[in-house]
């Protein structure tokens, strides 16, 4: 019996001894994974750091970015492109006007009545529209614009009588097209390449408001287009009507853009008459901006080099909200990989580009909760990832800050560059020069930590002269704005007045 239980005995400790070197063994391996792990977040938060004094220099290289794009085609990165938007709204402007914006698989169109000064806009309308596949990548651009033409008649004919046209006038449109486009004129400029998932060929190099003018004839529709413009400018619009003071808009949204007023004379690539207000609207193609003082990550290169453009609209990939969200699941991929971030195995779904959208990490980011319940649930529902763990959770939040923090940098450096090329950057003895920029897109509006960050190093970067900067929500650009362009070139400027 004694032999029995020495026996027993024996067989325990050894399952005991057994139980503990599998338990060392784990928490060794589980501590090599969370050391991996933590290296691989330390690099990557020091190949994303954007010290005050690199924030300058790249600050600096836009303003002389922007300085070459203005002295001739093709001298820089920036596009510099001239709008032909010599007179920005008032909001003096009365009247009815419509907007046409297309930019993507729906198009909009809008009609506002303006009611000057004290009324401001009284009235506005929207229909949104989808386009049918087999229309945005047919063999001829009639069908598009007949499409598009036929829409807006329906639109016209519902005019109810809150809308006003004077007898005997033509209805005057706005037009934003966000595609790449050779200006021509304020109302006129060809077609550059398709985007967007369009494919029209025969399209390529006609003149878009030629072609939408044709088919508004065909269904028997007066309308004159007023004003071809894209979206940054049309926010830009948007905001000197609301603000006299706004010099500039910036979008952040799935993709960004700059636009800024500049003194006519100061474009040494402009040949044409000075215009009489004496400014002139450029749109930058800021999202091309390229420097060597941008921080460019393994992540980052291996994003560009599977894009659709590579090499190009590197800033872009850098702060907008299209990209964010993939720089995230890029690092979390070589977690997985090299450190067994989700224990020993890749998630399958981790391996799909572009799955952690940017409002997921903004969800993750702005998790409160004392668990990151947040996080946990996204991560099961994206990922897959049945349990996470606090440790697990935390990682995944620091990382969302590297990545926005430095994206909204980038961003404030941007606008900084642009206040520097307008002398707007420093405090003059004795003036109080205000400076507004109006922004627009969903990355800006709705991720808080993103915009509180990019203001506050705005701040940081001007010192006492961010006193006198405002930085400024300014909604629907490439709809309202674009209508208040239509208003601001109307043929029938001038007329009240006489």
């Amino acid at each position: 019996m004694g032999k029995v239980v020495v026996g027993a005995a024996v067989v325990c400790t050894a399952a005991v001894c057994a139980a503990a070197v599998l338990l060392m063994r784990h928490k060794m391996k589980n501590s090599g994974k969370w050391a991996k792990a933590m290296d691989i977040l330390k690099e990557f938060e020091e190949k994303c750091e954007t010290p005050i004094g690199k924030l300058r220099q790249v600050a600096d290289a836009m303003t002389v970015e922007m300085h070459a794009g203005l002295a001739s085609e093709g001298g820089s990165k920036l596009k510099m492109l001239i709008s032909y938007v010599d007179n920005l709204p008032t909001g003096d402007e009365e009247g009815l006007f419509y907007a046409l914006d297309l930019g993507g698989t729906n198009f909009r169109v809008m009609r506002v009545q303006l009611g000057g000064k004290e009324k401001r806009i009284v009235k506005q309308e929207v229909e949104e529209v989808s386009i049918p596949k087999n229309v945005m990548a047919g063999s001829s651009s009639d069908a598009l614009f007949d499409f598009i033409a036929n829409v807006l008649a329906k639109f016209v004919a519902t005019e109810g009588d809150d809308f006003h046209l004077p007898p005997g006038r033509q209805r005057e449109l706005g037009f934003t097209f966000s595609f790449p486009v050779k200006q021509l004129s304020i109302a006129s400029g060809t077609l550059i390449k398709w985007t967007k998932g369009f494919s029209i060929d025969d399209a390529v190099g006609q003149d878009v408001v030629g072609e939408l003018t044709k088919a508004m004839e065909r269904v028997g529709l007066d309308v004159r287009v007023a004003a071809l413009v894209n979206d940054t400018v049309g926010t830009l619009a948007g905001g000197r009507y609301n603000n006299p003071d706004v010099i500039a808009a910036v979008i952040l949204g799935t993709g960004t853009n700059a636009a800024y007023v500049e003194r006519a004379n100061a474009i040494p690539k402009w040949h044409g008459l000075l215009p009489k207000s004496g400014d002139m609207v450029i749109n930058m193609e800021w999202g091309n901006f390229r420097s060597s003082h941008l921080q460019v990550t393994e992540y980052d290169q291996s994003l560009d080099a599977e894009s659709l453009n590579p090499g190009e609209q590197i800033y872009e990939k850098m702060i907008s909200g299209m990209y964010l969200g993939e720089i995230l699941r890029r690092v979390l991929c070589r977690m997985a990989e090299e450190a067994s971030f989700f224990d020993d195995y890749v998630p399958p779904k981790l391996k799909t580009p572009f799955i952690l959208r940017t409002p997921d990490m903004s969800a993750m980011h702005h998790d409160k909760s004392a668990d990151l319940k947040v996080v946990g649930d996204k991560l099961k529902d994206i990922l897959e990832v049945p349990n996470s763990t606090w440790k697990m959770r935390k990682i995944i939040v620091e990382l969302c800050d590297i990545i926005t923090s430095r994206g909204a940098r980038l961003s404030a450096a941007g606008i900084v560059g642009i206040l520097k090329k307008l002398g707007r950057d420093t405090s003059k003895d004795g003036e109080k020069q205000r400076s507004v920029i109006a922004v627009d897109g969903a990355l800006f509006e709705h991720y808080t930590k993103f915009r509180n960050c990019m203001e506050g190093t705005i701040k940081e970067l001007l010192g006492d002269a961010a006193e006198n900067i405002v930085v400024e929500l300014s909604n629907d650009g490439s709809g309202v704005g674009a209508a208040l362009l239509a208003a601001s070139h109307s043929q029938y400027l001038g007329l009240e007045e006489s």
